[in-house]
């Protein structure tokens, strides 16, 4: 994807703020892109400017509920100090800037994972401004009124996951969720270990954050050990969740990111192709209501 113009965007809008780039350290290029511009700053910024959402009210939210975890302690990547939140626009982007951390090579564990996702939980709970309700939800099946997104048969199967998901979920107790808690959006750093990526942040039950950290292990790479150590450390930290959500959760969660699937990876490699295979074959054997 081309980034000179998206770079130009980030990089004036610091020198506006009052913060001048030493360097620009392409550290993620995708539907955002993330750039390093000095030994604190990164910015992030939306490059997929004609995708599903338009905008900036998402990163609003993202920007609101990220201050709030900071403020209050939880283990989560700061935006920065010095700067506006935003989010800010240039150039037909919108961006924002957050404080560089500095990552290890050591993987997380999974009772750290369930103790800090409990973390952010608890603090979340006091976060008072308005979230969209079961969001990510919603915007998947409303993805799926593209036919040309997936065969006819595969839209169905998606459809009536997800359809069964929102009917499922929406009786239980619901607060402010991460959104997409899985393993790429908590780092290892040198300040410990720390969740970052809150532009899915939405209202929802627990069990959908806990879902999305041990579908992979549980579901995809057949650990079990791993997914019930997570679960077992969530619930030792003072969490508490509803076996009949967390089932519906992880068939709720195969089938929202199977449905971003062609619009996250235009061109997937061979192994992106299959586990989106995997998760389709494994939503197929799935019942649900008639």
């Amino acid at each position: 994807m081309p980034t000179s113009l998206p770079i130009r965007a980030a990089t004036e809008t610091a020198i506006r703020l009052g913060h001048t780039p030493d360097r620009c350290d392409i550290l993620q290029n995708g539907h955002t892109l993330v750039l390093r511009l000095s030994e604190t700053l990164v910015a992030r910024i939306v490059t997929d400017r004609d995708g599903p959402r338009q905008g900036d009210a998402w990163f609003t939210r993202e920007n609101a509920v990220a201050i709030h975890l900071a403020t209050h302690g939880a283990p989560v990547i700061p935006l920065h100090r010095s700067l506006p939140p935003g989010p800010h626009q240039h150039l037909g982007y919108t961006l924002n800037f957050w404080q560089f951390v500095t990552t290890t090579d050591s993987p997380p564990t999974p009772a750290a994972t369930g103790t800090t996702l409990f973390h952010c939980h608890r603090i979340l709970r006091q976060f008072t401004d308005p979230l969209p309700p079961l969001a990510i939800l919603h915007e998947s099946r409303k993805l799926l009124e593209n036919p040309d997104l997936f065969p006819q048969p595969t839209l169905d199967l998606l459809k009536r996951h997800l359809d069964s998901s929102l009917h499922a979920l929406a009786p239980f107790p619901m607060q402010p969720l991460h959104g997409d808690a899985h393993e790429g959006n908590l780092l290892p750093t040198t300040r410990g270990l720390l969740w970052t990526d809150w532009e899915d942040t939405f209202l929802g039950p627990i069990e959908w954050d806990l879902a999305s950290i041990i579908w992979n292990p549980l579901i995809l790479q057949n650990h079990p050990t791993t997914s019930q150590q997570i679960l077992q450390a969530y619930q030792s930290a003072g969490g508490t969740w509803h076996p009949t959500a967390l089932h519906h959760a992880l068939i709720a969660r195969a089938a929202v990111m199977s449905a971003w699937y062609p619009i996250l990876y235009p061109n997937p490699s061979p192994d992106r192709q299959h586990k989106l295979q995997f998760r389709l074959n494994w939503l197929s054997q799935q019942p649900t209501p008639t």
